[in-house]
């Protein structure tokens, strides 16, 4: 069975060795397209399993204070803060997932999803309905490829995803990404759920 310090230190290990074949280097073109459609930069924004979290710092520089990045590895927290040495502190969350207990207004989704286990996709579904109050928004991208056995990342398909997301989310766009970075064209789905 996984626990936390296991996935920890796997985690860790891949930042260590800079395997991190997903890790663009710079925002994902349809987030920051996104993002510069945001409007209100007082709200409370978190960013999961955010790796370099270039989300985050590009947020950050935009306006928006009240911006969390969480990851379970604390190699990818510490190069961040290396990177953005001005960014908060106590909004850098070395923690698991699925033990947050705050509240959020706006969940940025970036690959993290597909690089859990699939097992723990209704759970993570589950988790988002719990930390974004009723009207509030999970949005992103996930990897549209087949469901594979070898990852991170795990692909999947959008039929697949829907059930995980329907019972909580009113289904706002969920649809093939026209402006994915060039690494990933044709295999990402942009996503706007709202949380019913």
């Amino acid at each position: 069975m996984e626990t936390t310090k296991n996935i920890s230190e796997y985690w860790d290990d891949r930042y260590q060795r800079k395997d991190i074949g997903w890790d663009l280097g710079v925002v994902s073109p349809p987030l920051k397209n996104f993002i510069d459609q945001l409007q209100d930069t007082s709200q409370h924004i978190l960013i999961p399993g955010a790796g370099n979290a270039y989300e985050a710092e590009y947020l950050f520089s935009q306006g928006f204070k009240n911006v969390y990045v969480l990851d379970i590895a604390e190699t990818a927290l510490q190069d961040f803060r290396r990177r953005c040495p001005w960014f908060p502190e106590s909004q850098l969350l070395h923690q698991n997932f699925f033990d947050l207990q705050m509240k959020f207004d706006l969940v940025l989704e970036q690959t993290f999803f597909c690089a859990l286990n699939p097992n723990l996709r209704s759970e993570y579904a589950l988790k988002m309905s719990q930390i974004l109050p009723r009207e509030k928004s999970l949005v992103g991208l996930l990897f549209d490829f087949p469901l594979s056995e070898k990852g991170p990342p795990y692909g999947g398909s959008k039929q697949e995803y829907l059930s995980y997301f329907e019972p909580y989310f009113i289904i706002e766009t969920f649809e093939r990404e026209e402006f994915s970075h060039v690494t990933r064209e044709g295999k990402e789905l942009f996503i706007k759920l709202k949380r019913k």
